[in-house]
């Protein structure tokens, strides 16, 4: 057990922006929610698994939606905390604590909001080690605890509570709410107890998204020394350096969608690199072959700092590099990778892990 201030929220919210890759909301927005709220309640309570109770139940919470929009339609403040409190009372149970549903921008930050202010204690866990666009894509998912009862909630005080057959139910109705609600909600869902929370969470995330902060803040170590650590501490491969040439993004259906193409600079000179994105990036392309998809992460991030890019922020001209970091263990199970792997995305190919197809290269 530990307590989280203002200085281990700013590097948790570096390294929980790299492992969004690309989504998971814009990690400024969530940062200065989660600092506000440390400002105003303290510091915040963090418990590693094993000092969790079986039975007690805990409860995430977060921002569902287009990312986008959230850049333009910030939240009032209380949403997350009324979800939260919501789907205790529904439920009849006393909530022993809140951990993040995905390690990924605004949404490893919003427990913390919800920790502050509600004085409970956050949980080093999330359910998916990185971030993914839909409700369903969890780890949680894939060991058969239920994503309902749920809470949708928006920042006028609409509120509603689902109970579905199915976590992509809960999935297709929540998103139409949400779409309605302006592209951007607050959701509490996946109630768990300590004992699912353990089998089927991964562990460590909050530790492990400030680890990769505090690499990455200390720019004058040298681009060299931060690239050498974040590997040491991922697994990450430096896939490639460059210019993006060109972007497309749409919003629809509450998400982001989009395509970018990056031209080579410095030793990837003359090579291109295309990275198609939904919310989070989904494929990596290098020079017309497939050398990274989901559910392993695409992760950019600026070429000279190091510090990540989101998907929203990505502009014509900026130069980027582009890292590639092995999925959890979970996602490349059978089920794993029929609920994020490349053919649920649409995809016409089968996922193959990045370090075999780096291998190959």
């Amino acid at each position: 057990m530990r307590y989280l201030t203002a200085e281990n929220i700013e590097k948790i919210a570096i390294g929980a922006s790299l492992l969004g890759a690309g989504g998971g909301g814009d990690p400024y927005v969530g940062k200065m929610m989660a600092l506000s709220a440390v400002s105003q309640y303290g510091p915040i309570k963090l418990l590693a698994v094993d000092e969790i109770d079986d039975d007690a139940v805990y409860m995430p919470a977060a921002s569902m939606g287009a990312p986008l929009v959230m850049t333009e339609k910030f939240p009032k403040g209380d949403e997350f905390t009324r979800a939260f409190k919501r789907l205790g009372q529904y439920m009849g149970t006393t909530i022993a604590g809140t951990f993040p549903m995905e390690a990924g921008g605004v949404n490893s930050m919003v427990p913390m909001v919800v920790a502050a202010q509600a004085g409970l204690p956050l949980v080093d866990c999330d359910g998916m080690g990185r971030a993914f666009p839909e409700l369903q894509m969890t780890t949680f998912h894939l060991g058969g605890v239920a994503a309902t009862p749920m809470v949708v909630t928006d920042e006028k005080g609409n509120l509603s509570v689902i109970e579905t057959i199915s976590a992509k139910w809960a999935e297709r109705l929540a998103r139409d709410q949400v779409v309605e609600m302006g592209a951007s909600a607050s959701v509490s869902l996946y109630p768990a107890t300590g004992r699912q929370m353990k089998t089927n969470g991964i562990s460590g995330i909050v530790t492990k998204c400030e680890q990769i902060g505090e690499i990455l803040s200390q720019p004058q170590k040298g681009r060299d020394w931060q690239l050498h650590n974040l590997k040491k501490l991922t697994g990450a491969y430096h896939l490639f350096d460059g210019k993006i040439t060109d972007i497309e993004r749409t919003t629809r259906d509450g998400f982001n969608f989009g395509k970018m193409i990056i031209d080579g600079l410095g030793e990837f000179e003359k090579q291109s690199m295309t990275i198609d994105f939904q919310n989070e990036n989904l494929v990596a392309t290098k020079n017309g072959k497939i050398i990274v998809s989901v559910p392993d992460l695409i992760c950019l991030a600026d070429m000279d700092s190091l510090l990540p890019s989101t998907s929203e922020g990505i502009k014509y001209g900026k130069r980027v590099t582009v890292l590639g970091l092995p999925a959890d263990d979970k996602w490349r199970t059978t089920k794993g990778l029929e609920t994020v792997g490349p053919r649920y995305f649409g995809y016409d190919f089968d996922y193959v892990p990045l370090e075999n197809t780096l291998a190959e290269v």
